[in-house]
């Protein structure tokens, strides 16, 4: 979807982006906007309405609707445009690159900062589907659409990392868009694809430290595992993917954070040999 954004982004005209935000605004009240609300509610004259709706569509950054009233909504692609218009307009960033990460939840690009520096861009792609599983401790309901429910994705991811940077080792937050958060871009291997490390036991302690740091700042990750625990050079191993984050005074917190040590911890058993008492590290971590 975001490739699509990118392609025709250059082609984008000012009248086009005017559009789309003003469908934006509308699909709070509407599914499909009705065309005489776009004509009646722009800048734009209803002829240049029509024309630049007829290149939305054809761009594919929004649908329209031809059964009874004619309207139009806005697809993933055309909310990415409007976000990386925003992101590049605020002086966020310079130039697109190359996908890190496609996923079910997220797509992850790098991108180049206006000083040059590499970072990361996660567009959250939360829907029905890739929701289901956690919507009983999401703050979400499956009443919510895709833009909703992507939105407050990447909001609260940014919450966190900003709760927790640099206290922890996470990713450094950098801006906040609609559904896509801009942050620093790690160096490094997500512990599952991690073949060999050297030093397993103090990997693992680094890992547990984060996570009592974690708690200490009143944070439950609530889905780790070793796919979003990165092992960076440097030997620092920062932890990734946040927006299911839970308070740690909220009432399934501390399940959740037995959780997640005990999927780090039978991974490091299975994968390298190192065996630790998952009751006793909980204990260590909850400790004040």
């Amino acid at each position: 979807m975001i490739l699509q954004a990118i392609r025709v982004f250059k082609q984008l005209q000012s009248n086009d982006f005017a559009l789309l935000a003003t469908i934006e605004r509308w699909m709070r009240r509407y599914e499909f906007v009705p065309i005489d609300r776009l004509q009646a509610s722009g800048k734009l004259s209803p002829k240049d309405t029509l024309y630049s709706l007829g290149r939305l569509n054809k761009f594919k950054l929004v649908m329209r609707r031809t059964g009874g009233r004619v309207g139009y909504k806005l697809l993933p692609a055309g909310s990415d445009a409007l976000t990386l218009k925003s992101l590049v307009d605020n002086g966020v960033l310079e130039a697109f690159g190359t996908p890190l990460g496609i996923g079910k939840e997220a797509d992850i690009y790098d991108a180049l900062a206006p000083d040059g520096t590499k970072v990361a861009v996660k567009f959250n792609r939360l829907g029905r589907t890739s929701f289901t599983r956690a919507r009983s401790l999401r703050p979400y309901s499956l009443k919510h659409d895709w833009m909703y429910i992507s939105r407050r994705a990447a909001s609260r991811e940014f919450e966190a990392l900003q709760r927790l940077y640099p206290a922890v080792s996470v990713p450094r937050p950098i801006a906040l868009d609609r559904h896509v958060v801009v942050m620093s871009l790690i160096d490094g291997v997500e512990l599952t694809n991690a073949k060999k490390i050297s030093r397993a036991k103090n990997v693992l302690n680094k890992i547990i430290e984060n996570i009592k740091q974690t708690y200490k700042l009143e944070i439950v990750h609530a889905d780790l595992s070793e796919h979003n625990i990165v092992i960076k050079p440097d030997g620092d191993v920062p932890i990734i993917d946040w927006p299911q984050y839970l308070p740690a005074h909220q009432a399934h917190a501390e399940e959740m954070l037995k959780r997640d040590i005990e999927n780090v911890l039978k991974y490091f058993k299975r994968k390298f040999g190192v065996v630790r008492d998952a009751s006793q590290v909980l204990k260590y971590i909850i400790a004040s």
